[in-house]
């Protein structure tokens, strides 16, 4: 295995031993949904601590993603590395959240800014480009939700703001699920270019069943009682989905040409999960 590969694989080990250990004391003064959402950071950190771990080994690969117009490519690939590792590091410990959250949302629309529109006008009829530009928007969004949840609640701006980043991650995760019924064929979670592959059992079935959990989700992430069921249920489905579904796929060609897209498939969907974690955060429990 590459260095890269090692590094990846052991950066999402740590994040999520050290997350769990760090996080016991709040997820044992937690019970239902409320343990399931505090999950979420958890995930993020994982994710965000492979990506960095790839930002730091493959840096010469990764830096033709930064915009020609911007200089000095691989200081910003580097750059974007450490402010990654660092947000994984501040959910982890649970420290500075507010503002590790907030600047890791300026990460991901800064992605849709100066990467993903600008090429808008050629790629309107691909579905994998929209399927991209949603996913970093929907990214920076629970990321905002999370950062949003930790202020005042008498906040003048809390509620609106968490209602508007909120309905975002409710609506790609509606167009995710349609994307499911329509693509079925097509590696469920976060809906790529990756096909299921054969030796998964009735793949359009499965691929019907994470849509439905989307749907619901999203729906239930648009109605006041159900925030946090919603994004608790949908959040944790992706999780072990991505568990019982990815990290086999990866392990299957851990020795091959294709390990660091399997790894990167395993840190996307568990992202994914993790955004949908972090959008019921802030919401109000029923009433009893």
């Amino acid at each position: 295995m590459t260095v890269e590969v090692w590094a990846m694989i052991w950066a999402g080990v740590v994040a999520l031993v050290a997350g769990f250990i760090l996080a016991a004391p709040r997820l044992r003064a937690t019970s239902g949904a409320d343990k399931v959402l505090l999950m979420g950071p958890i995930f993020e950190a994982v994710a965000l601590a492979m990506f960095a771990a790839e930002h730091f080994t493959a840096a010469h690969d990764l830096m033709g993603i930064v915009p020609r117009w911007l200089p000095w490519p691989l200081f910003w690939t580097y750059f974007f590395g450490v402010a990654l590792l660092a947000a994984a590091i501040s959910f982890i410990i649970w420290r500075c959240v507010r503002w590790s959250a907030s600047l890791l949302a300026l990460f991901f629309l800064i992605i849709v800014f100066i990467v993903s529109l600008p090429n808008l006008p050629a790629h309107t009829h691909e579905r994998l480009f929209w399927t991209l530009l949603v996913r970093e928007l929907s990214f920076g969004s629970g990321a905002i939700v999370l950062a949003v949840s930790l202020w005042q609640p008498g906040h003048p701006a809390r509620a609106v703001l968490l209602r508007i980043f909120r309905g975002i991650v409710a609506v790609v995760m509606i167009f995710y699920a349609i994307q499911h019924f329509l693509f079925p064929k097509f590696a469920p979670g976060v809906p790529l270019e990756l096909l299921t592959p054969a030796w998964v059992p009735a793949p359009v079935f499965l691929a019907y069943v994470i849509g439905i959990v989307l749907l619901l989700g999203g729906i239930g992430l648009l109605v006041q009682p159900t925030i946090r069921i919603a994004a608790a249920g949908a959040g944790i489905v992706l999780v072990v989905f991505t568990a019982a579904f990815y990290v086999p796929i990866a392990a299957m060609d851990i020795h091959t040409k294709l390990a660091v897209q399997g790894l990167n498939y395993i840190g996307d969907t568990w992202l994914y999960a993790a955004t949908i974690l972090l959008a019921g955060f802030g919401a109000h429990r029923p009433a009893a």
